[in-house]
């Protein structure tokens, strides 16, 4: 494997890891950002020349250490001299973390800080643990590059200028942040499990350390209903995942084959899901799930169960679109095409709107206008996969069929 190959394996299985470290070293936020980045960049060409070191991720902290240090020397204020002074290579974060053994969930703690808006402190955190560029943080909130680049500037400057400590608080207080972790986690797996940019469409490293730090949670948290309930639904969603890509082609949820979906995570994410219903937005979310996964065949799904869960949730206009879709198998699709036609104005930049939207006019048999959707679609979509599966709609309409 080429050096340039193994550096981005690193980079996705270490960078939480490393920028925790190094936050928790040197308490400065943006200098351990910056020097994990040149300590991958460096990484580059030295493990071409002289081959990847047995232990990569002490490598790149020593790198990383070496970058903040001459930093520190240089600068000049009586803060960073005593800042310099009091740390040491052995430094950890504060004692209260052994209350939290994972340290990546560690580092969600902390930059999930109540003083921090939400939306600001899911961007945080999966900048943070996760290395997504604002770019991919950005179609995760339906905002551009810029607007999210500005919203962690912002962040990076409240924890500065609040002096909000990097360190997790008692036990007591984590009830404060647990809804700002559930979101990180939430997006987090959306991200490994629907790409927002690229040619692949999943990233699995991304989605199963999504996982495994909502077992970590629960562990953590066992009486939390919500908390549970994230767990199943990333589970329930996760199950279908070895049957969703074929090759480079998307496959649909209602041609996928069914005995490829993973039988145990259904039937963990089921046993997390409480008696009562209808439960907290992730619970009902995990309970849409769960009805795909227990239909062995599509026409066997209960579209009117799902649209009545959808009315349980917040009404986005991302659950009133899947709402619609629900409805429209439901109840058809002359039902559905008014529903979605009102989010127009929110959803017009979103490609399935438009694919949707495209859907409903094929069974409606309105062709030509189908058509003009999905050319609305294909260059919105984020995922080279997704284009294609658009491309692949489109042109069957051009023949008829």
């Amino acid at each position: 494997m080429a050096s340039r190959d193994v550096v981005a394996l690193r980079f996705r299985e270490d960078w939480g890891r490393l920028v925790a470290g190094l936050i928790a070293w040197c308490r400065d936020w943006d200098l351990a950002e910056e020097c994990a980045a040149e300590a991958f960049a460096e990484a580059v060409p030295a493990w071409e020349e002289s081959g990847v070191p047995d232990s990569p991720l002490a490598w790149l902290t020593t790198v990383a250490r070496n970058r903040a240090r001459d930093r520190m020397r240089r600068r000049t204020n009586e803060e960073a001299k005593l800042a310099l002074a009091s740390v040491g290579v052995s430094d950890v974060v504060e004692t209260a973390d052994e209350d939290i053994p994972d340290e990546r969930l560690r580092l969600i703690f902390t930059c999930c800080h109540p003083a921090l808006p939400m939306a600001a402190r899911v961007a945080l955190t999966l900048r943070t643990l996760c290395g997504l560029t604002p770019a991919e943080i950005g179609r995760a909130f339906l905002v551009t590059e810029q607007t999210m680049e500005r919203r962690l500037v912002r962040a990076r400057a409240k924890i500065k200028n609040a002096g909000i400590p990097y360190r997790v608080p008692p036990p007591e207080l984590w009830p404060d942040r647990v809804e700002g972790v559930l979101s990180v986690l939430y997006l987090m797996f959306n991200e490994g499990y629907a790409a927002s940019s690229g040619d692949a469409l999943l990233r699995v490293d991304v989605s199963a350390e999504a996982i495994r730090l909502g077992r970590s949670l629960v562990d953590l948290l066992p009486g939390e209903p919500e908390v549970r309930g994230l767990l199943a639904l990333m589970l329930l969603t996760d199950a279908r995942r070895p049957a969703r890509v074929q090759g480079a082609r998307v496959v649909p949820l209602a041609e996928q084959d069914r005995s490829l979906w993973n039988r145990g995570q259904i039937a963990e994410g089921a046993r997390l899901l409480d008696d009562e219903v209808p439960g907290g937005p992730y619970a009902v979310q995990a309970r849409i799930a769960l009805c795909h996964d227990v239909a062995k065949r599509p026409e066997d799904t209960d579209w009117a169960a799902i649209a009545d869960l959808y009315t349980l949730l917040p009404a986005t206009p991302i659950t009133e679109l899947n709402r619609a879709v629900a409805v429209s198998l439901a109840h058809g699709p002359e039902v559905a095409l008014p529903l979605v036609d009102s989010l127009a104005d929110d959803l017009e930049g979103y490609y399935l709107f438009w694919a949707t939207r495209a859907d409903l006019l094929v069974r409606l048999g309105r062709a030509e206008e189908a058509s003009a959707a999905l050319d609305r679609a294909v260059p919105l979509a984020p995922t080279a996969p997704e284009r294609r599966l658009l491309r692949e709609r489109r042109e069957a309409l051009d023949k008829g069929d």
